[in-house]
């Protein structure tokens, strides 16, 4: 299977703002897994009134770097990508203390609430912020203004139903949360997250001509969009290897697991069988997978 090109190279100085252009800078949680890289990226946008992208979790030292970093200034606008719980729930702490509005798609669920209850008992409720709603919900191709920066909304479900991104017109960049990012790939777990959403979220951002990504997690990526042609085409390949497993006598997605993400940190396991599980829910929606009960983690499979 051809490999994305990822970039580690990536010093998160944790606490302490890091310019990345005159109108933005990124602040990162100390807060590293397996899963945040080196932590999750708050990114403060404008001059004299900012936006804050993503406050991240709920984390005192976190919380007081932001108001150091954005000291002297108005903070208006909260703007969320996504409701998992290392992105959105600062953003009340944040708002209690400046009166900042604050924007996102929706709640946690919005955007597919219907397909979110169709996954069996798999659920990561675990991982979403069930607290977060937004004073202002978001629709694709919103634009939110502030003094001197626009915002252009880009709906972009799949690693999380209600996962919207950014386009900073005066940068030409893209704030793309965990949609895309330049050291990992990014997780889908249904029910909420969904891989035919994330497909066609991707071709959305191949139409799109921003310069930069500015992600959740890691660096910025510059020509993002040979990138994103290469994660579409990681993602069709590994959905054809997850195939050509039950061709071979797979059953389960832990079998399925066990074989194509045999080279991850076994940390990753149980992410990559709910990615698995993904895929497996798009190979039934096209007709090439076959199931006797609702898709599942412990269900088994069939080609037809």
């Amino acid at each position: 299977m051809a490999k994305l090109k990822f970039d580690h190279a990536f010093d998160p100085v944790h606490g302490s703002p890091v310019q990345l252009s005159p109108l933005v800078e990124r602040i990162t949680c100390n807060n590293p897994s397996a899963f945040t890289f080196h932590g999750t990226a708050t990114y403060v946008v404008g001059g004299s009134s900012v936006a804050v992208i993503d406050p991240g979790p709920d984390d005192d030292d976190h919380f007081e770097a932001i108001l150091k970093a954005t000291a002297g200034r108005t903070i208006s606008h909260i703007v969320i990508t996504h409701t998992h719980r290392d992105h959105s729930p600062l953003a009340a702490r944040l708002q209690d203390m400046t009166g900042a509005t604050t924007y996102g798609h929706g709640p946690h669920g919005a955007g597919r609430p219907a397909r979110a209850s169709a996954s069996g008992e798999v659920r990561l409720d675990a991982s979403g912020d069930m607290d977060f709603v937004p004073d202002v919900a978001l629709a694709h191709g919103d634009v939110v203004q502030g003094r001197d920066w626009n915002l252009e909304c880009v709906f972009t479900p799949g690693h999380c139903a209600n996962h919207m991104a950014y386009a900073l017109k005066e940068d030409n960049a893209l704030f793309s949360g965990d949609h895309v990012m330049a050291w990992s790939t990014s997780v889908i777990a249904p029910p909420d997250g969904n891989m035919a959403d994330y497909m066609a979220s991707l071709q959305v951002l191949l139409g799109r001509e921003e310069a930069v990504y500015f992600p959740g997690h890691g660096p910025e990526k510059s020509q993002p969009r040979a990138f994103v042609r290469a994660f579409m085409t990681h993602r069709r390949m590994r959905e054809e290897a997850i195939l050509s497993r039950f061709k071979q006598g797979d059953r389960t997605i832990a079998e399925v697991v066990a074989s194509v993400y045999s080279g991850i940190d076994r940390r990753l396991h149980p992410a990559a069988a709910m990615s698995t599980l993904a895929h497996v829910e798009h190979l039934l929606e096209q007709g090439r997978l076959k199931t006797d009960a609702a898709a599942s983690l412990g269900a088994e499979y069939r080609v037809p």
